[in-house]
């Protein structure tokens, strides 16, 4: 099994973290991550606090994915453990506001937010993307695709990166809607992940994908209203954990997203960064 680097050119990637990135890792998910497709080594990836290459799909050799994969349980707990920086002031989204693009960029995540971690750009994603062959599991394909339904009136883009050699790696896209979209987005995300939990399949991209399960996770106390859910993709049998928490204040939705590509174990989401998303939103 190998990945494609930079450039198109086939590199193989050793032992268990030999793996074909998933489609669920969408250019709008990808692009400018600091993880690597491999997991835990970064294979087939630029060097850390380098881009690696954009990716789609996961049926065939896919182009080098950014995905994030988990620090290891030994440097895991520094990055879960931090907290917001104390003197965070919010933009006043949790009246219902809808934010301009010039205010979603101001109220994303940035260097310093959460001490340790480090914020970077991420490309708004390309068009196109996954479609799920079940019209129940739609909403999940369009946050696999980068664009959560109903769709926002604005939207940034931000890659994150822990401390612990780039590790925690999650990406972020803040999106703006009106608190009735707001609210629409995570009770469909919700009926969703209910619906298809057994599993679907996708099209698009580069072929067709499986996703054995859904299953919903425990949220952060953290906004307005707030989901999170793992999306398991299989790839020749191995399964890769997917997982998304939202976030909503008034009328914005901060989705985060981490994966892990190594070993099939639940990622977990550092909750500092949905604690300071939130407050920078309030």
């Amino acid at each position: 099994m190998s990945t494609r680097t930079e450039g198109g050119h086939e590199q193989d990637m050793p032992g268990t973290v030999r793996r074909v990135c998933l489609a669920a890792v969408t250019a709008a998910l990808s692009l400018g991550l600091m993880g690597a497709c491999g997991g835990g080594e970064r294979t087939g990836a630029k060097e850390a606090g380098g881009e690696a290459p954009a990716t789609s799909r996961p049926s065939s050799a896919a182009p080098s994915s950014t995905a994030s994969s988990p620090a290891a349980p030994s440097s895991a707990a520094p990055s879960l453990a931090a907290t917001p920086r104390p003197d965070l002031t919010g933009i006043g989204a949790s009246g219902g506001k809808a934010l301009t693009q010039g205010e979603l960029n101001r109220a994303i995540l940035a260097d310093g937010d959460v001490p340790g971690f480090r914020a970077g750009p991420m490309d708004a994603p390309p068009p196109g993307g996954e479609t799920a062959d079940r019209s129940e599991c739609l909403p999940l394909t369009a946050v696999l695709n980068g664009k959560p339904e109903p769709l926002g009136k604005a939207v940034a883009y931000r890659q994150l990166v822990g401390p612990d050699n780039d590790r925690p790696a999650v990406s972020e896209f803040l999106t703006t809607h009106g608190v009735r979209d707001a609210s629409t987005l995570l009770n469909r995300l919700r009926a969703a992940v209910t619906a298809c939990a057994d599993g679907f399949t996708a099209s698009g991209g580069d072929g067709p994908s499986t996703y054995t399960g859904v299953k919903r996770l425990s949220t952060v106390k953290a906004g307005d209203d707030a989901l999170a859910f793992q999306l398991t993709g299989d790839f020749e049998g191995d399964p890769v954990p997917l997982v998304f928490h939202l976030v909503r204040v008034g009328g914005t939705v901060a989705t985060f997203y981490t994966a892990n590509f190594e070993n099939g174990a639940t990622p977990r989401m550092p909750p500092a960064l949905l604690a300071a998303q939130a407050t920078k939103l309030t």
